[in-house]
Parts: C-alpha cells; structure tokens; sequence
C-alpha cells in the first residue's frame, strides 16, 4: 500500500489491554480459537484442526503485515503476554480510505469488555493514524454480541452494502466523522 506501512508493527495499548504482533509461539492460543465451535459458529471457516495449520495461518498473516495487506493483532491483557483473542484492519479498498474490521475472543473472555476496548484502539488507530474514511464490519444476523458491540462503538447498519451481502450478513460502517462530517450509511 502507497498510503501507509505497518512495519515497524504499530503495537497498540489500552488501560487493560495490550495489542501487538502475532507471533509463532501464539500458535497453540490460535488454534484454541479458530477451532473452537462457539467462535466458529457464525464464522464461513472450517475449524483448524491442528497447530501447524495455527503456525501456517500466522505465517500467513504476518507476510500480509510485511506486505502493508492488513494489519492484525494478538489482543493479550497487560499483565499476562498470552493470547486471549485476535482484531485485525484488512481488505483495504484499492483508493485505500476504508478497510474492514474483524475480531475473534476466547469464550471464557468474552462478556468483560475486553473486545470493546480493542475495538475502541483499533478504530482510533484506522481513523487518526492511518486515515481512512470508514471501517466497515460484517457482522451475522444471528450474532447478538457482535451486533450489540459494532451499535455500541457508533457502527450503523449500511442497508446497500447488506443488500448486496450474504442474506445472513449485515453489514455495518463507521465513518470517521473528522474527515467525513458524517456517520451515515449511505
């Protein structure tokens, strides 16, 4: 991308949270995660079915970052490194002023804000340090969790993006009000 670098890796920081790079000794955590049923379950992912598929999906990730294609962090608290959930900026438009969101919390994590306050930072860094003029997210009809956490961080439903989605999937977008004056879904 011409309009930005995340190299060095733009570690994040939150009163509880610390936001930073994947890295392949996160290879057990992520698997946790991207085989776990609960988090799987409004996801169009086949569970990962070991931790060398977690290492190749890291590898995978970290050569997107190397390569400016998005931008993904490991969501740890501050007072332990280990990897609880994932939030990540990707599918940057080509005119690269808006990306899409998405996100992913161990089970017995969730329920405590922990994602709000990732949430929060992620947003920031897309609006103030990268620039971008809305982040979309792509939420499952059925998800209330996820539904409630985009309404509560000003995400409003963009009825001509979900129209045009997967009939299970709403569509939800932030406009970064600084640059747009607005945060309607057009």
């Amino acid at each position: 991308m011409d309009k930005f670098k995340f190299t060095p890796f733009p570690n994040l920081n939150s009163p509880r949270l610390a936001l930073r790079a994947l890295q392949i000794s996160d290879a057990s955590q992520i698997f946790l995660i991207r085989s776990d049923s609960s988090v799987n379950k409004y996801l169009d992912r086949p569970a990962q079915k070991s931790n060398k598929e977690a290492e190749s999906f890291i590898s995978k990730i970290n050569l997107g970052v190397k390569n400016n294609d998005c931008v993904y962090w490991a969501i740890s608290k501050k007072d332990n490194p280990k990897l609880i959930g994932t939030i990540c900026l990707w599918n940057f438009a080509s005119d690269k002023n808006s990306a899409e969101v998405g996100y992913e919390l161990l089970p017995d994590f969730q329920g405590q804000g922990i994602m709000n306050e990732a949430l929060k930072s992620v947003i920031e860094f897309g609006f103030n340090e990268v620039g971008l003029d809305f982040i979309d997210a792509y939420s499952h009809s059925q998800n209330i969790p996820s539904k409630k956490l985009l309404e509560k961080n000003n995400f409003v439903q963009n009825l001509a993006k979900t129209e045009t989605s997967n009939i299970n999937t709403i569509v939800f977008t932030l406009f970064n009000q600084n640059r747009t004056g607005t945060n309607n879904a057009k």
